[in-house]
């Protein structure tokens, strides 16, 4: 995962450096900001109307410091730059946790690893773009067992539900579940006939599962320890850092 240090210069390169200090404070805390944030370009301190909070101009964007630079505010969020943590963003996945226990795990199709001790669930519409996506990934995530829980948003996607139920009803769920969101092919009705004419889903009650849980879009995934993510990370390594808690 970048380090919160390497992401803010990542984000600032792009931005074009001004010159020159503007604002008079001590020097020393000056120096002291600076010293703690060596990667980031830093045009001009200056204290900001809140008592200890300090002002950083770094090209055309705006952070805002302690007076040891070891803090950063960005976005609403603050970030320990000594830890390299986000400590809103932990705040957060703590207040926002899953009881693991909850979950009715005998609605979802279950792939991956199966005999891994990692486990994460996902809620998943089977038109949803990003979900494919991430359905894309998992194929190259290893030691994890993965956890599908059906969630169509007909509201965005009407023919999701109709999908879902060819899926959930299909002899090998998985199998389906990729063909329809990898390769594109038709769960219809008449596939859905043909693999169990009698089949019943769980798709009311993995929607009222959602909604306790306040998760109205997907896909959304929820780790083993209970922290949640709304949408999908970019790449298998990023979804395995995540997974660790790293």
């Amino acid at each position: 995962m970048r380090t919160l240090l390497l992401m803010i210069t990542m984000m600032l390169l792009s931005t074009q450096a001004l010159a020159g200090e503007t604002t008079a404070i001590d020097s020393k805390t000056a120096e002291q900001i600076r010293k703690a944030l060596p990667m980031v370009p830093i045009v001009a301190i200056k204290a900001s109307p809140m008592p200890g909070l300090y002002e950083l101009q770094v090209g055309t964007q705006i952070l805002y410091s302690d007076s040891t630079g070891r803090y950063l505010m960005r976005g609403g969020h603050i970030l320990d730059m000594q830890e390299q943590k986000d400590l809103t963003q932990q705040r957060l996945e703590d207040i926002n946790r899953v009881e693991w226990s909850s979950l009715p795990l005998d609605q979802a199709i279950v792939s991956g690893d199966k005999d891994a001790k990692t486990s994460i669930a996902i809620f998943t519409d089977p038109d949803c773009p990003y979900c494919k996506g991430l359905e894309k990934t998992l194929n190259e995530v290893k030691g994890v067992k993965v956890y599908t829980f059906l969630y169509p948003l007909t509201q965005l996607h009407p023919d999701a539900r109709k999908k879902s139920e060819a899926i959930w009803c299909s002899k090998d769920q998985h199998k389906m579940l990729q063909n329809v969101m990898l390769d594109g092919q038709l769960a219809d009705e008449k596939s859905r006939q043909a693999a169990d004419t009698s089949c019943e889903t769980p798709l009311d009650d993995i929607a009222a599962v959602a909604k306790k849980l306040n998760i109205h879009g997907t896909p959304a995934i929820i780790a083993g320890d209970g922290r949640r993510m709304s949408g999908a990370p970019r790449t298998a390594e990023a979804l395995n850092n995540w997974i660790s808690n790293k």
